[in-house]
This record gives C-alpha cells, structure tokens and sequence, in this order.
C-alpha cells in the first residue's frame, strides 16, 4: 500500500513537470522563430532531441521494435518530427501564439472525427456535441482576436495550424497499431526523419550559426518539446494504476501557455481569448475518443 501510495505521488510529480514544461513550449517557438528559419530551428530540435532518445535507449537498453512495426517507423517519421512540425513551425511564425496554440490543441478533435471511420467508432451525441462546443471556440477565437491589434494572422498560417492537427491525429491513429515501446518508436522515426530535414536546411535556408542564442532555443524545442518532456510523461504513466486521472493534468498546459504568452511574448490576450480556450478545452474533453 506505502510503495503504491509512494508510486501514484511520484507519478503526479513527474506529470505535473511534464505539463508545466510543455506549457512553456509555444513561448519557446515564437522566440527560437525570431532567431532562425522554420528548417533550422527543426534540425536543431530534432537533433537534440534524437541525442536524448539515443542516451535513453543505451541505458535502458530499449533497441528492438515488433516485427509489425518496423514498416511504420519510415511513416512515422515523415509525420513526426518531419511534416509536422514545419506546418506547426509555420503556423507559429505566420500567427501570434495565442492564435496558433489553441487552433493546434483541436487535433484531439479531428482525431475524435478520423476516428469514425478508421477505428469504426461510432458518433456518438456527446462527441457531436463536443465538436460543435470546440469548434464554436474556435470562431469565437478568431472572431475576437481579429481586430486591429491582432492582424498579423493570415489564411497560410490558419492553414498550417489545422493541417498540422490533422498530421498529429494521423500520428496517434496510427499509433494505436504499434505495440512497441515508445522510446524506441521515437528514437527510429527521428532517425528516419533527422537526414531529411539536414537536406532541406542545405538546400534551403542553410545550416543553423551556432550560439548560446540558438542553441538554447534549439534545446528548449528538443529538450521540452520533443524529448525529456516526454519521457517524463512516460515514466509517470508508467508509475501510476490511474492514467486517465494524470491525463486531465494535461487541460492545464493551454492556460499556463496563455498566461506565459502575455508576459513574456507582450501578446494582446484578453478575456475573449481564454473563454474560447475554455471552449476548446471543454468540447475536446467531451469529444476525446476511448483510443486503446
């Protein structure tokens, strides 16, 4: 009973450090963004955070994937870190935070809607409602935040955002078929996807310059984004018997963000922004999928 009660305690702490890292990380997107191009700020989060999965790995000694799952990791990769995060990328640096982080937490949305027909779950009442509730958030968002302070969001940037949600729901759909650890999962497809983004930086923009500005920025996306975050998540979701009462931890992060997002960025945020927030939030709570 102690050792459980001991467990279940440590488990609320790593999630509690996961969500509040993450609830910095649309800070740390806008700011890497001013210092370098989508590409580069991509290579150098994927390349730390690769280094982090790879020293995971060595020590735990997690290497091999399920036969069934090698052929995915080429797929996954190509998702995440690769197409994902430069439509995410892209959405930051055309949108102030405030628009772009509540357009991406309505992925849980369109995971809810691919559901439907990919897992054959029905639709049900609540998760219609769910829907309608979250996406009158959004309009309330873009409605309110479309005044003269605010004009900086255009058509490209609103694309991005919710072509990256629906990257993100494709990602965790088809996570639902691998039985793998994650850690390797992760380590693989980074592997897979690292080289690509190299080749476009090279073609494109150039390499990253090297600095205590860059690297930072580069760490806070590898390191609290992708990588240590994670596995804290992971370890918490490991200790615990109650997962799904950690996973209400996660309606925290988009508030925090907020909250960050007007003291550091200086964005004008103001009540309209958090009640559609709160709007999103409720209507993805309502409208989440039971994904095995």
């Amino acid at each position: 009973m102690e050792a459980n009660r001991s467990d279940e305690t440590k488990a609320m702490g790593y999630a509690l450090a996961a969500v509040l890292l993450w609830s910095t990380v649309a800070v740390g997107f806008k700011l890497g963004l001013a210092q370098m191009t989508i590409a580069q700020l991509l290579l150098l989060g994927t390349s730390i955070s690769w280094l982090i999965f790879l020293l995971y790995c060595t020590v735990s000694k997690q290497w091999a994937l399920a036969g069934g799952d090698r052929c995915w990791i080429v797929v996954l990769g190509l998702i995440n870190p690769f197409a994902y995060y430069f439509l995410l990328f892209g959405a930051y640096d055309r949108l102030p935070a405030h628009i772009a982080q509540p357009l991406n937490y309505t992925w849980a949305i369109t995971l809810a809607v691919l559901a439907i027909p990919i897992l054959k779950q029905p639709l049900t009442r609540k998760m219609m409602s769910g829907m309608i509730v979250s996406y009158f958030g959004v309009v309330v968002l873009l409605m309110t935040s479309a005044s003269a302070e605010t004009t900086k969001w255009n058509g490209l940037g609103l694309t991005f955002a919710l072509l990256s949600t629906l990257l993100w729901a494709t990602y965790w759909l088809i996570n639902t078929r691998i039985s793998s650890p994650p850690a390797p999962i992760m380590f693989w497809s980074f592997s897979v996807a690292l080289p690509g983004i190299a080749l476009v930086c090279w073609l494109g923009p150039g390499f990253p310059h090297l600095s205590a500005k860059t690297l930072a920025y580069g760490a806070w996306v590898g390191c609290i984004e992708m990588g240590f975050t994670f596995l804290l998540w992971q370890r918490a979701l490991r200790l615990t018997q109650h997962a799904a009462r950690l996973g209400q931890l996660i309606f925290l992060s988009p508030f925090i963000s907020l909250l960050l997002m007007q003291n550091i960025l200086e964005e004008p945020i103001n009540v309209w922004t958090f009640a559609a927030l709160g709007l999103i939030v409720v209507g993805v709570r309502i409208a989440r999928p039971p994904l095995k």
